[in-house]
């Protein structure tokens, strides 16, 4: 194959991750507490004989969008919304993780959990409780109050290296250098923030992604035929 079946190869490669990344982004547009994805493509330049140089475009990088998403009032007791920059802290079996997505609801054992059971922590790393029955308020700073009396504090906290987060399961995220206290947020009780994709820019996204690799295909369909063509000439 020749450089330009090479360079169009990677560009096709790339084009077919982005291609995945936009479709998932799509699927989870009504997903609370999603965070957009995006693939951040790079060039990559490599000398060939003659002095000249080939030119590749590689797409290996995710690249995820921290935007705020619209909150929602649902009126909800156990339903939260982060305002400004912090995340929930819970307990999952892999250890602490970070997520926006604040639909909560009360266990058997009166543990505040996520929607896959695992549990909300304070900023200490304890469970949060809330009795069976109890009138439940949360503050702005995440102060849990039951019929009035003060019993704890959902965590807010920020990474110390958001750059350098790993997503895991949609909308979890892993803060392998640590995290803080976030003074910088407001919780918002019988809220939920909803996922930041904006769907009509990812459908146009999809749209010229397959133009794009439809492209791509062409070209490399009428590079073979050339190919065998030329082959074919010099054979006969």
């Amino acid at each position: 194959m020749d450089n330009a079946g090479y360079t169009t190869l990677t560009r096709q490669s790339g084009l077919a991750r982005e291609m995945q990344i936009v479709a998932n982004n799509i699927a989870n547009a009504a997903t609370t507490g999603y965070r957009a994805e995006e693939l951040i493509f790079s060039e990559y330049v490599k000398p060939v004989d003659g002095g000249a140089s080939l030119s590749m475009g590689q797409g290996n990088l995710r690249s995820t969008s921290f935007d705020q998403g619209a909150l929602t009032q649902t009126g909800g007791t156990f339903d939260f919304a982060i305002e400004g920059d912090g995340y929930f802290l819970v307990e999952t079996p892999a250890g602490e993780r970070l997520t926006r997505s604040g639909a909560f609801s009360p266990s058997a054992e009166g543990d505040l959990v996520t929607y896959d059971g695992f549990r909300v922590l304070d900023t200490g790393g304890a469970p949060v409780f809330v009795p069976p029955g109890a009138a439940i308020t949360v503050g702005a700073d995440g102060t849990v109050s039951a019929d009035g009396a003060p019993l704890g504090q959902i965590g807010i906290v920020r990474p110390l290296e958001p750059l350098n987060m790993v997503r895991e399961d949609g909308v979890m995220f892993r803060a392998d250098a640590g995290h803080e206290p976030s003074d910088r947020a407001r919780l918002m009780q019988g809220f939920v923030e909803n996922s930041n994709v904006n769907a009509i820019n990812q459908l146009s996204r999809m749209v010229e992604v397959q133009r794009a690799y439809e492209l791509g295909q062409s070209f490399l369909t009428s590079e073979d035929e050339r190919v065998r063509g030329a082959l074919k000439a010099l054979m006969g």
